[in-house]
């Protein structure tokens, strides 16, 4: 028996970007997405072919007259003020918890500007969602991605910490006590990840203990994919990591009676359903 995970699925953040890009696409032969509007390869190319065109920030910088989407992700202030200059048209598709995290943190910053304090991110460096909420300090915030990178921090003076959107609560606490046991001054950490994010692994636990097996589908640079991945694999030794049914060896997954689909908040439904008449036809 195969069986998709309920819970599975697009963000509605992400969902609210496609929509987005799907609208735009319905009325235009191209659209420009400043980076993957999805970390998910399969679902980037399905919407390349309707004429979404991704573009880097060296690209970006070269436009002038366009329409450009802004994913689910965010971007720094920068992004905007270009657009500004070079009468580009911005259709925002930032994720509203996304947008209200770029605010916070903002405003922290002009409180640490008054009291030689300081913003700390916990974060992948270089992530999309992590550039866009250290745009909102002038890029001056400590980006924290593992422990050692807490050596980096000053101590002595006022902390303020937030949390990239889609990191595991778990590990934020973690550095939440490290950081506590350390300060010397005001310290202040804030609870930042999305209730999707952290609601998901409880759910996905449950799903890959009532299975035999699980297929994890993802792309192989999500973040949250990651994540999740290795947490189910904790549950349920009999996790597979798979990115399309191309992947799927049948030898490897035939001699279970159950088997579990499921996979990242960037994996779109249909590529999970197709992995699973891809086992069911076996």
């Amino acid at each position: 028996m195969v069986i998709i995970d309920d819970n599975a699925g697009f963000c509605f953040g992400v969902v609210k970007a496609i929509a987005a890009a799907e609208e735009e696409l319905s009325h235009n032969e191209r659209l420009y997405c400043l980076g993957d509007i999805v970390h998910n390869d399969v679902e980037v190319r399905r919407l390349a072919s309707k004429g979404l065109c991704v573009i880097d920030q060296q690209h970006f910088k070269q436009l002038s007259n366009s329409r450009v989407l802004i994913r689910a992700h965010g971007e720094p202030p920068e992004t905007y003020a270009l657009a500004s200059e070079r009468n580009i048209q911005l259709i925002d598709a930032t994720c509203p918890i996304v947008l209200a995290l770029q605010k916070r943190i903002k405003e922290g910053y002009e409180e640490m500007k008054q009291v030689n304090g300081q913003i700390v991110i916990f974060g992948k460096q270089g992530h999309a969602e992590v550039i866009g909420l250290n745009g909102q300090t002038g890029n001056s915030a400590v980006i924290v991605s593992n422990p050692d990178d807490i050596d980096a921090i000053d101590f002595s003076r006022p902390i303020r910490l937030y949390s990239q959107t889609t990191k595991s609560k778990e590990d934020y606490n973690t550095l939440i006590e490290n950081i506590r046991s350390r300060s010397k001054s005001d310290f202040v950490a804030f609870n930042t990840i999305c209730n999707r994010v952290s609601n998901r692994a409880k759910q996905l636990c449950d799903f890959a203990q009532s299975v035999d097996a699980v297929l994890f589908v993802s792309g192989p640079n999500s973040s949250n994919g990651h994540y999740l991945f290795e947490l189910c694999r904790q549950v349920q030794p009999n996790t597979i990591f798979v990115t399309q049914p191309a992947d799927i060896n049948l030898g490897q997954v035939s001699r279970f009676a159950n088997i579990g689909i499921t996979g990242a908040t960037s994996t779109p439904r249909w590529l999970m359903e197709q992995v699973a008449n891809a086992v069911e036809n076996k």
